[in-house]
């Protein structure tokens, strides 16, 4: 297989519309998500393709751990980390098994598959792993009304982002491409199965999503926002950060010492 995918969150929204253009591309496909119908369902439809239909649950140990033995086997050129949950809530009122879903599909799901995938995508000396964020992940510093109820949902986008570029770093150099794809409000399922009704929300098409998340690896970007015009916007979020990270001493802030 010369071209072979695993896109997680595949049923729907835009797992299934890069299943969809990865199959249009050639690309054999392993596809991963709750709903065993809807994956069986897009297998039928892609007979132009060898496409492997894996129902797992990305919230549970097992689930993972079946999907990431997966990674660690096939000779993956691409990994797509995309299944999601959303749970918009604040945190008091977050339900314990909804944080740890939200966590696990989020956080442990996506880090595990990649490190499955990574070793041997770096012996190959090649491979793409997309890691799908949010623009959420930098809204942590958003007043009340502007951003609430979703501390748990920002802070699990936010580690993609900050993995994302840390991995990118480390794999200079190895062939292997990693990018985190952050779109805004996006035209699917997602938001509907939150009870949320976002239908007067201007939202972007999932597979225009796709279409920056391709077309930002060509250019090699590792951190693609769909909906942002001017990339100089990013550029200084991430200088400031730099700024930050290297500005710290050994050396007791002034505004913390005893006058």
């Amino acid at each position: 297989m010369d071209k072979l995918a695993l896109v997680t969150g595949a049923t729907s929204g835009i797992g299934k519309a890069f299943a969809d253009r990865l199959a249009a591309d050639g690309y054999d496909l392993i596809i991963v998500g709750r709903r065993k119908d809807r994956l069986e369902e897009f297998a039928s439809a892609h007979r132009g393709v060898t496409v492997r239909a894996v129902a797992a649950d990305l919230s549970t140990d097992a689930g993972i751990d079946t999907v990431a033995g997966i990674c660690a086997a096939e000779p993956l050129t691409m990994l797509v980390n995309n299944a999601g949950v959303a749970h918009y809530m604040p945190l008091a009122e977050l339900p314990a098994d909804k944080a740890r879903e939200l966590v696990h599909v989020k956080v442990l799901a996506p880090t595990m598959l990649t490190r499955a995938v990574v070793a041997g995508m770096r012996e190959r000396g090649g491979g793409k792993i997309i890691n799908v964020a949010g623009m959420i992940a930098f809204s942590g510093p958003a007043d009340k009304a502007v951003m609430p109820r979703r501390a748990v949902y920002a802070g699990s986008l936010a580690h993609l982002v900050a993995m994302s570029q840390a991995l990118g770093v480390e794999l200079d150099d190895t062939g292997v491409q990693v990018q985190v794809l952050c779109p805004g409000v996006v035209a699917t399922e997602f938001h509907e199965r939150q009870g949320l009704d976002m239908s007067v929300v201007p939202r972007m098409s999932a597979e225009d999503v796709v279409t920056a998340g391709l077309r930002g690896l060509e250019l090699g970007e590792v951190v693609c926002a769909p909906g942002v015009e001017d990339t100089r916007l990013l550029d200084a979020v991430f200088q400031a950060d730099l700024a930050a990270f290297g500005g710290q001493s050994p050396v007791l802030a002034s505004r913390y010492r005893a006058e």
